[in-house]
């Protein structure tokens, strides 16, 4: 085989071969093939596309080029979540001790944020002491300890996808939704997951931006997963304004403290028990029980204290400090800059994501490059969401920077702009989009 001629089937519409994609990967990962053939063939595929059966053999083969996890010494069925991305979603941190407070073994593999979407990892690190470098070999001693296991992802598994997506990401070959599909799967395989539970957020604060590409790559996962002998579930969600009222690192953990302790706010339960019925359903302890029990079943797990418990062990567990309240120590203190009140009577018809999103990162509370440092105390508390009745000089949003790291007044300015694009103030009520679009099993 040679590069030249997968490019050209590619660019012809040709479907390739197990044998072709594994070389195509193999190739990628010892980089012996330049990155030029490389970047055209990524192009070839955003533009004809790949079929189910190449989408999971590139799947696969991404999945074997480096070490695969494995959790068979750990009993129980191992379910992982994933999520695409948004502002707010601090679902992760809520889901996990739900879940394993049914005795299901919980392990996470999990990113860091760029741009405006928030990384789960970095929410956990905004927590004094929480580790989430784990060692493969201490996997089954700490899952043994409390049930759950919340990791970063290492360049050891699925290296050729950290490449490709570098590629893709300065090629203009990002919004190809098989190479999308291929790269979460891979990694979530590569992970050691049983059954992989996917939140696919749709909307301005979430990479899929309309509800027909969103069901588009959910079928192409689900797809996959049956090709892959991985039962895929994809509960597609709604990014139209950020998931709850705080977006930021500790902000948005101090919001999980208050959900978890059953001041939650409707919307993120809503999710959350949505996320982890269907994780449940591929376990025993789900098996009988309709959608509406085990989401009944959750909250009681909340209501009854079980599962802020289960968080506290998860955060002790990694090296997290607890303080005398119960309640986390995090690495900062939230300092508020600045309130904005509202000008006009009326109801909030709009609090966009994307605005907020990139708000809360000229604050500080995101990257926009890799290598940015994050202030883990900065974020915007949403005091009115949409369909919120609103009157004149009632809050609508708040600024917080951390103590440790001040924000200059050009990127506050900069930021209060965002916010005044991302608010829009109407004399009638608006329809409140629901959290959950749709639920989609094989």
């Amino acid at each position: 085989m040679n590069m030249l001629e997968l490019v050209e089937k590619k660019r012809d519409g040709i479907a390739l071969s197990k044998d072709e994609i594994e070389f195509f990967v193999h190739g990628v990962t010892d980089k012996t093939i330049p990155d030029y053939q490389i970047s055209a063939f990524l192009m070839a595929v955003l533009f004809r596309g790949m079929n189910d059966q190449e989408t999971a053999d590139l799947t696969m083969a991404m999945s074997r080029s480096g070490k695969i996890c494995d959790l068979s010494n750990i009993p129980g069925v191992k379910v992982d979540k994933h999520s695409t991305g948004g502002v707010g979603d601090k679902v992760t941190p809520i889901l996990l001790p739900i879940v394993a407070s049914f005795g299901v073994p919980c392990v996470k593999l999990s990113g860091r944020g760029l741009g405006f979407t928030g990384g789960t990892i970095d929410k956990f690190e905004s927590v004094e002491g929480f580790c989430t470098s784990v060692d493969p070999a201490d996997l089954k001693a700490k899952i043994d300890k409390c049930g759950m296991l919340l990791g970063g992802q290492t360049g050891e598994l699925a290296p050729c996808d950290k490449y490709l997506y570098a590629l893709r990401d300065v090629t203009g070959t990002v919004p190809s939704i098989p190479l999308i599909a291929s790269s979460i799967m891979s990694k979530k395989i590569a992970g050691g997951a049983d059954a992989i539970v996917l939140d696919i957020t749709c909307g301005s604060g979430a990479f899929m931006k309309d509800e027909a590409s969103a069901r588009e790559l959910a079928e192409r996962m689900i797809a996959i997963g049956k090709l892959a002998e991985r039962p895929v579930c994809c509960v597609m969600t709604s990014m139209q304004q950020p998931l709850g009222e705080m977006v930021g690192n500790i902000l948005e953990m101090q919001e999980v403290v208050r959900t978890l302790q059953g001041q939650g706010r409707k919307d993120v339960l809503e999710v959350v028990l949505t996320m982890a019925a269907e994780m449940l359903k591929f376990t025993p302890a789900g098996e009988g029980h309709s959608s509406a029990e085990l989401k009944s079943m959750c909250l009681e797990k909340i209501n009854n204290g079980e599962a802020m418990e289960k968080y506290r062990e998860l955060l002790l567990s990694q090296g997290g400090k607890i303080g005398s309240d119960g309640d986390p120590i995090y690495v900062d203190v939230p300092f508020e800059v600045m309130t904005v009140f509202a000008e006009k009577d009326g109801y909030v018809s709009s609090c966009d994501a994307l605005s907020v999103g990139e708000a809360s990162c000229l604050l500080g509370a995101g990257r926009m490059q890799k290598d940015d440092v994050i202030d883990m105390g900065a974020g915007i508390q949403l005091h009115k969401k949409i369909g919120d009745p609103v009157r004149r000089g009632e809050e609508l949003f708040t600024f917080f920077t951390g103590t440790k790291h001040p924000v200059g007044d050009d990127r506050i300015d900069e930021a209060l702009l965002r916010m005044q694009d991302a608010y829009v103030i109407s004399p009638e009520k608006p329809e409140v989009p629901s959290e959950i679009i749709d639920v989609i099993s094989p």
